[in-house]
């Protein structure tokens, strides 16, 4: 077999270049969304403020939703750290219902604390992507473990997810912001979410 060749100097160097690129691309958008909001958050004016080109930008976000999307993977990785090596009953330790229970409990205060990102990152043109959700690989591995038989097939597991994602951030979008007691809908959401599957895998 022929020795494959391994890249060396100049793209070692492209990559390092586009991984800054992109920090300083989501700390810049971080700074506007905070400051400006985020429906006054552009391409074009991220691309001005971060003092790269616009092709940089496009190519790297793709879409105005894209911004935001990448902004909500950075949080969305800390939520999967909890998930993975916390403590229980969101970490490993705890029975699977008692877990699953816990994981829609810290989902639903994510999605709140996170609702302007998560409704910025939202594609009009794209279906709500509860199938890709990262949540669904640790609802499905819970599912197996507390209900097998149900589990088998994995559509469990994506209806679970779509009614967390979705449409928690509709249903709050529906309410009257200003007046919302914010406390009062999360818990009357865990509840719910409680309910749903002690149900299901009961």
């Amino acid at each position: 077999m022929e020795p494959v060749a391994l890249p060396l100097g100049r793209p070692r160097e492209e990559r390092a270049d586009a991984a800054r690129n992109r920090a300083h691309l989501i700390e810049v958008a971080r700074e506007m969304v905070a400051e400006l909001g985020a429906d006054k958050v552009t391409m074009d004016g991220l691309a001005e403020r971060a003092g790269l080109g616009k092709g940089t930008v496009f190519r790297r976000f793709r879409t105005r939703a894209g911004i935001f999307l990448a902004l909500l993977d950075e949080e969305e990785t800390r939520f999967q750290e909890q998930l993975m090596s916390g403590p229980p009953p969101l970490g490993p330790g705890a029975p699977a219902v008692e877990r699953l229970v816990a994981f829609g409990r810290a989902r639903i205060e994510f999605l709140v604390r996170h609702t302007v990102l998560a409704r910025a990152s939202f594609d009009p043109g794209q279906p709500v992507p509860a199938g890709d959700s990262p949540s669904r690989f640790h609802v499905q591995m819970l599912l197996s473990e507390a209900c097998p038989a149900d589990a088998a097939s994995g559509a469990l597991a994506v209806q679970l997810v779509a009614a967390l994602e979705g449409p928690i951030l509709f249903y709050l979008r529906s309410q009257d912001e200003n007046a919302l007691d914010q406390r009062s809908v999360v818990t009357d959401l865990i509840t719910g979410w409680t309910v749903l599957v002690e149900r299901v895998c009961g």
